[in-house]
């Protein structure tokens, strides 16, 4: 093959580190993006965060507040959409400008030029004055009396702890109780021989998270044989049930039965014996329960010979129950989520805005970045040029990310306003393409900007991507959002009759009749995600 040298014009794509830096920013959680920035202030000098300034900790306090300027104000960064005009004009109110600095050029008040841009760019909380402290430590008396030891006038840290180490708030907080312990304490108190205490404790093993005996009593008779090492015969069933009937006893009211028909008269059995219908819940509930899950109130009334509306209020106590008793002690922590927009209504405009909380403020030191002038052509004067550089496109790609974020943000709540007004029911179908061609940017980008990010409305708060849903057609040529549908699926469900609950079919006549075509299945899908039951386990005695 004959070598040769030719030219050739191309194009390519590439994505620059500050590109990818920006695009990973744009995806973050309000957590993760703090987590980021920490990140990057420990390994950048040049960053620091609002405790440094406001505590006056980096270097000379006379250096570092050279500007002389008021505390900087609060800054609002918000879209105004005007409720009154038919167009929804977008009205922004930006702060984030950019300034751009070159690494090799600094002013002599470049402390100042610091502290008007960078800090307002990044900062839009208030932050009020730095105020340094010049109280030191009182000095050593000449004279320690006798009878004092070290300890006694200056104490020290526990043994094999530091004295700087963080205190941690819930190191102190009490162990999560769990079923299984909740009973294992009621054992405990309980005066019980070695033998039947270990027969109580494969009994507690074997009851699951519901409260319910997970095995039956055979099993556990072979699981304590096998573990039998000792000269006594292992227990027999009888022994293992007159247990098993001591801890049905114990809290939560139900725990360790072997069925859902026990478990409920085991409650029973604890209400005050004047309780109304007592004896006509027992009854139900031991002869016919089969018949009461089925909701076949017609052959109820006829095999207990009780009128509907006693056997509604039979049916009512019996509501009262727990089958599950084990939950009583689940408690599940809920997980909170802050808000990365706010959304308001103020004299019939709705103002989209930053949660202050979520936004950072971070800005470059100013007082290492004025070294660069002054320190002469070095290793340490390129350390602090790369270092500032990287500062600057830091905090470049977080004024991106919020200024992306809130352009989309303000865009969703222009499109979905009716929703913020009259609720789900007007929900319009909306898509990522949608709001990335009016925003002029692309549809991964969408993605990102929406994706675990939250808005707080009157309403309540919600991700960025519920607003996003399909659309089904409707008769008369329009489109309509599939939130809407659930939401008009659970309106119908709410106000229908119990006694006659209605089926999907009925339901997707119902939304036929308000234009909206969807076929049964479509009706049936919607009503599971909602997590409503079919019509025959919604049937209810009024």
């Amino acid at each position: 093959m004959k070598q040769s040298l030719s030219i050739k014009l191309g194009q390519q794509l590439k994505m620059t580190p500050q590109l990818q830096q920006a695009i990973r920013l744009l995806q973050l959680s309000a957590l993760e993006l703090e987590q980021e920035i920490q990140e990057n202030i420990d390994a950048n000098p040049l960053l620091e965060t609002e405790d440094d300034w406001s505590d006056g900790s980096d270097g000379d306090s006379a250096d570092n507040d050279v500007s002389g300027n008021d505390p900087i104000e609060s800054q609002e960064l918000e879209a105004s959409i005007d409720d009154t005009s038919a167009g929804a004009d977008m009205e922004f109110t930006d702060d984030f400008a950019a300034t751009e600095l070159e690494p090799s050029d600094f002013p002599d008040n470049y402390g100042e030029e610091m502290i008007s841009t960078e800090v307002v760019d990044i900062a839009i909380d208030g932050m009020g004055e730095s105020e340094v402290s010049d109280q030191l430590h009182e000095p050593l008396a000449e004279d320690i009396p006798v009878d004092s030891n070290w300890d006694d006038v200056y104490p020290q840290s526990p043994a094999g702890t530091a004295a700087e180490s963080d205190y941690d708030a819930g190191a102190n907080d009490s162990a999560e109780e769990t079923l299984e312990s909740h009973l294992l304490w009621q054992l405990n108190l309980m005066p019980i021989a070695d033998s039947d205490r270990q027969i109580a404790l494969a009994i507690i093993d074997a009851i699951n998270d519901d409260g319910l005996l997970g095995t039956s009593i055979a099993d556990i008779c072979l699981t304590l044989a096998g573990n039998n090492q000792g000269p006594e015969p292992p227990p027999t069933e009888a022994e293992v049930t007159q247990i098993l009937h001591r801890i049905q006893r114990f809290d939560p009211v139900g725990v360790g039965a072997r069925d859902l028909r026990e478990c409920l008269l085991l409650q029973l059995e604890q209400l005050d014996a004047a309780t109304p219908w007592l004896n006509e819940a027992t009854t139900l509930v031991s002869k016919h329960l089969d018949v009461l899950g089925n909701k076949d109130f017609t052959t109820l009334v006829r095999q207990t010979q009780l009128s509907e509306h006693e056997l509604s209020q039979v049916v009512a106590l019996i509501r009262t129950l727990q089958p599950r008793p084990g939950n009583a002690l689940l408690v599940e922590k809920a997980d909170y989520e802050i808000p990365d927009v706010l959304v308001r209504k103020d004299k019939g405009r709705w103002l989209v805005e930053l949660n202050p909380e979520t936004l950072p403020r971070v800005r470059i030191n100013n007082t290492y970045a004025g070294l660069i002038k002054s320190i002469p052509t070095g290793p340490d004067k390129d350390y602090l040029r790369d270092n500032l550089q990287e500062a600057k496109w830091f905090l470049k790609s977080l004024q991106t990310r919020h200024d992306t974020l809130l352009k989309v943000a303000a865009k969703i709540v222009e499109v979905q306003k009716d929703f913020l007004e009259c609720g789900p029911e007007a929900m319009k179908p909306l898509i990522l393409a949608d709001i990335a061609e009016q925003v002029d940017l692309h549809e991964s980008t969408i993605s990102r900007v929406t994706n675990r990010k939250y808005l707080a409305t009157p309403r309540g708060l919600f991700e960025l991507k519920y607003f996003f849903s399909s659309h089904v057609g409707t008769t008369s040529g329009g489109e309509v959002s599939s939130t809407a549908i659930r939401a008009l699926i659970r309106k119908v469900t709410a106000e229908e009759n119990p006694r006659k609950p209605l089926s999907d079919s009925k339901i997707a006549a119902i939304l036929a009749e308000q234009k909206i075509s969807v076929a049964r299945r479509t009706v049936a899908k919607y009503r599971e995600s909602l997590s409503i039951p079919p019509s025959n386990e919604r049937k209810q005695l009024v």
